[in-house]
């Protein structure tokens, strides 16, 4: 039934209208726009008529457009992210578009024209990833001057140099080189009609035995003779000729063509045996990389493979940070609270040369803090919450508990990851994930919902695409995704390509075939057993460089592979993520051993460094040079407030029943990270959990300054702190420094007591504390992690 809709003439035709019927909206909403703003600047209402008919027509076509594409994207085959965002940016503007004509027909005028330019600005967005789809990912930026300069950079840096080797053969590693560089053009330009989801003209481009075969017009490829080979003549031929190719996207750059033509004149040379990815794959099997020798000042582990690496990128070593700013920084980094003001002057003054060791030894060792602390990041890591979504209809449970007492007692790694895998009671909210109401996507059922976040979480792999169609971005497949995914099913799933069955069955079998092999046939119980036992073997170097990079990226701001949910890609030291590893494992798993060799290095010692904008951290030519400047997270954030001012939620220790009745007595006023998600948090960065999340944003938005300034939260909690702060300071000297030294773990200096002494005048008052404890909370230096 389904391929006869898909296959019916009349629905593919009404589909391709979608182009034609899309520029309706675009046009006529636009020119609406203008006849409005054309009425305001002349104060007069001559052009309302116009307007009113212009958003009736926009608004119907607009309807129509998204209707016919959804079609398209079904009859033709559509998938991919470029896809889905321009379906729900389309959709979204249709809805924009309604809420337009509602406003203008109630005569509310200025919702009215703030609702119009919002649709324009969606419309907007919605054909522009349109265009996308129809001309490439490039069709704007492809002819600015730099892009072409940028693909003669490219195609420069290819091994496409032996192309002149005097007409000898190719050795093997050069065919393979050749070969690799083939594959790679061929699934930028080529695999989305011709590859394993879609295969046009009944042509497949993704292997060799498929193009050996050619497609439904015959062989597209003669090998020593591109002048006679099909592929090379579609590729040459102008924009606009009826055979093409690609029909969709950039044309192929003349270098492109000619690797092409060359690969062929070759006799299109196939590498013997397995085919040679064209994704990096980053090894399974643990390594253990000679230790650098140890220099003047640097005997840390850490320090010596960075010394080798500042070395090769003439990168120079700086003098460590401060006592006081190394305290605050250890403080929120290890218990998530700022030192106290004695703590800090006790350190200062501490002349032992051991003093930061030991300091860091002290806060690992005070259990709850630590507990209270990284709490935050594995609840966002393995999406455990207190509310949301799932927990009104009992279709999702917390795995508090077991996680509170899990960091407490330190527990090592593999157990950690055993007992999540292969869950307890307690435990097995992770795993089961969140039975959504209603009918959802085949790719969000709990099956594929473990599937994805056991592989993102603990192997640092993307399983999301691979759970909908076979990757773009990896050599992930549909059938893998399901595979992993029945192992936690208790029946076997049928394959959904793009949310459609496809009639097929896959096994049950592991991501990293050489871990083990998952007994088919075996009760569910077992078999998360088995899944469990294979992935916390030492072997599995990959789960422990991805918990590694995770803590380093927490603790230095950037992980030594970023992002640090893609571990196939390349880390700035393969050797110092390969070492700290294997020492982690031969150390017995243990989380804190392997914070304290970080955190007692020259490397995080070093002052921090600011980026100007986020993309520098993900820039495969990133450098390291020192741990990245962060703000502080939502619930450190709080906490501080709590600790320097006034606890931000008073009323809120423990709100639910789920914790040990313990923690309630560990903790001097409620974390942040034990109570339930607010408004509060939400603009401060912390996500709702019902996805993996393993990092958050550290640039401030326009939402966080909104809250800080206006949000009822925040602001209760300034002003019943300060009517605290004046009955127990009643001369503002006294007060405005123990406020700066409980916030900033020092004393203001001259201008900034001058500045708060006239705020404050000679007896404070309320709302001149609540000023200064306000300008105080916002500063950067209390904001930062420095």
């Amino acid at each position: 039934m389904q391929e006869a809709i898909q296959n019916f003439w009349l629905w593919q035709f009404l589909g391709r209208l979608h182009p034609l019927i899309v520029h309706f909206p675009v046009g006529l909403l636009c020119v609406a726009l203008l006849l409005e703003i054309l009425d305001w600047r002349s104060h007069n209402k001559n052009f309302r008529a116009g307007t009113a008919a212009l958003v009736w027509i926009g608004t119907v076509s607009s309807v129509v457009a998204v209707a016919f594409g959804l079609l398209l994207a079904n009859v033709e085959d559509y998938s991919g992210e470029a896809v889905e965002f321009h379906q729900w940016a389309g959709i979204a503007t249709m809805s924009l578009s309604l809420l337009t004509l509602w406003l203008l027909r109630s005569g509310r005028m200025g919702a009215f024209h703030s609702m119009l330019i919002l649709t324009v600005v969606g419309v907007s967005v919605a054909g522009h990833y349109g265009a996308m789809l129809t001309h490439g990912d490039d069709y704007l930026t492809s002819v600015l001057p730099h892009t072409n300069e940028a693909r003669e950079t490219d195609f420069d840096a290819t091994q496409f140099s032996f192309a002149s080797n005097d007409g000898q053969p190719l050795s093997e590693t050069q065919v393979a080189e050749l070969n690799l560089e083939v594959r790679s053009i061929l699934a930028h330009n080529c695999y989305s009609c011709h590859g394993a989801t879609k295969s046009k003209g009944e042509l497949r481009l993704d292997k060799r035995e498929f193009i050996d075969k050619g497609g439904e017009n015959g062989i597209v490829l003669v090998a020593r003779q591109p002048e006679k080979s099909e592929m090379i003549r579609r590729i040459k031929l102008p924009t606009g000729h009826d055979d093409a190719m690609p029909t969709k996207g950039k044309r192929l750059t003349e270098k492109e063509v000619a690797v092409l033509e060359f690969w062929i004149k070759q006799g299109a040379p196939w590498p013997s045996g397995e085919e040679k990815s064209i994704f990096r794959v980053a090894p399974l099997e643990p390594r253990n990389p000679d230790l650098p020798p140890a220099v003047a000042g640097l005997s840390n582990p850490v320090d010596r493979f960075v010394n080798v690496y500042f070395k090769q990128n003439k990168v120079a070593w700086q003098e460590s940070v401060s006592d006081r700013v190394y305290i605050r920084r250890v403080f929120l980094d290890v218990i998530g609270l700022l030192p106290p003001p004695q703590k800090v002057v006790a350190f200062m003054a501490d002349s032992r040369p051991d003093k930061r060791e030991t300091l860091v030894r002290e806060l690992l060792n005070r259990n709850e803090d630590y507990a209270q602390h990284w709490l935050t990041f594995w609840n966002d890591a393995l999406r455990n919450d207190y509310s949301g979504t799932g927990y009104i209809t009992g279709g999702r449970s917390d795995i508090t508990k077991w996680l509170y007492n899990s960091l407490k007692s330190n527990k090592p790694y593999n157990w950690f990851v055993r007992e999540l895998v292969s869950p307890t009671k307690e435990s097995a909210g992770f795993v089961k994930g969140i039975k959504w109401r209603g009918t959802i996507n085949s790719s969000q059922r709990v099956e594929m919902q473990a599937a994805q976040n056991v592989a993102q979480v603990f192997l640092g792999l993307n399983l999301k695409c691979a759970s909908c169609h076979d990757s773009f971005v990896s050599d992930w497949k549909l059938a893998d995704a399901y595979a992993f995914a029945n192992i936690f099913s208790d029946t076997l799933l049928e394959i959904n390509r793009c949310d459609q069955p496809t009639g097929k069955m896959a096994g049950r079998a592991i991501l990293f075939k050489d871990l083990g092999e998952i007994s088919v046939d075996a009760p569910t119980e077992e078999r998360l057993r088995e899944l469990a036992d294979f992935l916390v073997q030492p072997k599995d170097g990959r789960l422990y460089r991805t918990l590694v990079n995770r803590i380093w990226a927490q603790l230095m701001g950037r992980g030594i592979v970023e992002p640090v949910d893609v571990m196939d890609n390349l880390p700035w030291s393969q050797d110092l993520l390969d070492w700290l590893a294997y020492d982690f494992v031969q150390n017995g798993y243990d989380i804190k051993k392997l914070m304290f060799t970080i955190l007692t290095s020259k490397t995080y010692q070093m002052p921090s460094v600011g980026v100007k904008e986020p993309d520098i951290l993900t820039s495969p030519n990133y450098v390291f040079n020192g741990m990245v400047r962060r703000r502080l997270t939502a619930e450190q954030f709080a906490d501080a407030v709590s600790v320097a001012f006034n606890p931000v939620y008073p009323d809120s220790a423990v709100e639910f029943k789920r914790l040990p009745e313990t923690i309630a007595q560990e903790i001097p006023f409620p974390r942040a990270a034990l109570v339930k998600n607010d408004p509060f948090l939400t603009a401060l960065g912390r996500p709702n959990r019902e996805t993996v999340s393993t990092g958050r944003s550290s640039q401030a938005n326009l939402l966080q300054a909104l809250e800080l300034t206006n949000g009822e939260k925040f602001n209760s909690s300034i002003e019943q702190g300060a009517e605290r702060w004046k009955a127990k300071y009643p001369q503002s000297d006294a007060l405005i420094k123990a406020l700066y030294r409980r916030a900033l773990g020092r004393n203001p200096v001259s201008k900034e007591l001058a500045v708060a002494e006239k705020m404050l005048g000679k007896t404070p008052s309320v709302e001149g504390i609540e000023d200064l404890a306000w300008a105080i909370v916002l500063h950067p230096e209390f904001q930062l992690i420095f």
